[in-house]
């Protein structure tokens, strides 16, 4: 899998530029934080970059070398024998926890018991929480005590998706770094370095087309480039009805034409043709957000022009984002877009639109 086989090494390599920049500042601080609080949806690199903090503060070779070797480099060598052995899970100074696995106050304890002992190879005992939120009450308030009066060896890094469930006690005695969502570009960075990596023949237009439809997530992008590779998609034409958005700029001058029968013969068809709904709300949604915001003085490289007006476009963001949330429970894949396609033509009606 590309995801896998290029995860990131070095700080360099790491895809969110403003993770990146954050990292490098903290490792060239004269004081690192003993506990680092790492907050991000899926597949923004968070426990990536957890593995590359680990390796940093233990590579023999930077500057947090304690032997002759030491240099002002804050990036893990990736050759040294503690680099080499984080990289393969064996490094016994860097302990990984599935929080989701392990939430009891009686695995923090015994969690807690291992910062007591010195760093064995590294200069670090690194501790990596997976799914911080998932640990129970009792679980943070034996974690609370450690964190308060920590270790000099030791370095906590809790990694989670839902920062709300993590208590203000623990919060506040730790340095965040918000991941955030993939940036588009970030992701589109990603995929060339993915495809330089692999000599694949993909234009910027279909690395634009899976970076938009990635759920801003750089492991998602990446599975879709995988799957475009496997399916030998060369075109962005291709690329639209494999996702099932192919048509979105079609479906938009059809609306704007105000022919309601001509717009549901065209939803019959996408329908026909195992087109995703879901994506194609999706895309829709952000074209018109785009075009909300162009008529709003807003300028962006590409021309955002359309025939609707602000109300209109208002509207159809509105009844889009209402069928949306209601396509998991519809016995009818397209019944709730066709529901609100119906409503927006009703509505102009009315308008005298």
């Amino acid at each position: 899998m590309f995801y896998l086989k290029y995860r990131p090494k070095t700080i360099a390599e790491l895809d969110n530029t403003r993770v990146k920049e954050a990292v490098a500042k903290i490792l060239a601080s004269k004081n690192l934080p003993h506990a680092l609080l790492f907050i991000g949806q899926k597949g923004t690199g968070k426990t990536s970059t957890a593995r590359i903090f680990a390796k940093a503060v233990n590579c023999l070779n930077n500057r947090f070398a304690s032997s002759g070797n030491k240099t002002d480099q804050i990036e893990p060598c990736n050759q040294c024998p503690n680099c080499v052995s984080i990289a393969n899970f064996s490094f016994t100074d860097v302990l990984e926890m599935d929080a989701a696995s392990n939430r009891g106050i009686e695995e923090i304890k015994n969690l807690i018991k291992e910062t007591s002992f010195l760093p064995m190879v590294g200069r670090y005992r690194v501790f990596v929480i997976d799914e911080a939120h998932m640990i129970t009450p009792d679980g943070f308030n034996a974690l609370l005590k450690t964190l308060e009066e920590p270790p000099p060896t030791a370095i906590f890094i809790l990694v989670t998706t839902n920062l709300e469930k993590i208590p203000k006690t623990i919060v506040s005695r730790c340095v965040k770094i918000n991941f955030g969502k993939a940036r588009r570009e970030d992701v589109v960075n990603m995929l060339k370095r993915y495809v330089a990596s692999e000599n694949l023949k993909f234009d910027d237009p279909i690395l634009d087309l899976i970076a938009q439809h990635s759920d801003f997530s750089f492991r998602d992008a990446a599975k879709i480039l995988e799957e475009f590779v496997i399916q030998k998609i060369s075109t962005v034409e291709e690329g639209e009805k494999f996702l099932g958005i192919r048509g979105k700029n079609d479906l938009l001058s059809v609306i704007e034409k105000k022919d309601l029968k001509t717009t549901l013969a065209w939803i019959e068809e996408f329908a026909q043709t195992g087109g995703n709904f879901k994506n194609l709300t999706e895309s829709l949604l952000e074209e018109l957000r785009m075009i909300l915001l162009a008529k709003k003085g807003l300028e962006f490289q590409d021309n955002q022009e359309s025939n609707l007006s602000t109300a209109e476009t208002i509207l159809l963001i509105k009844l889009l984002m209402n069928a949306y949330g209601n396509f998991r429970s519809s016995p009818i894949e397209s019944l709730p877009f066709e529901l609100a396609i119906v409503e927006f033509y009703h509505s102009r009606e009315k308008a005298g639109n």
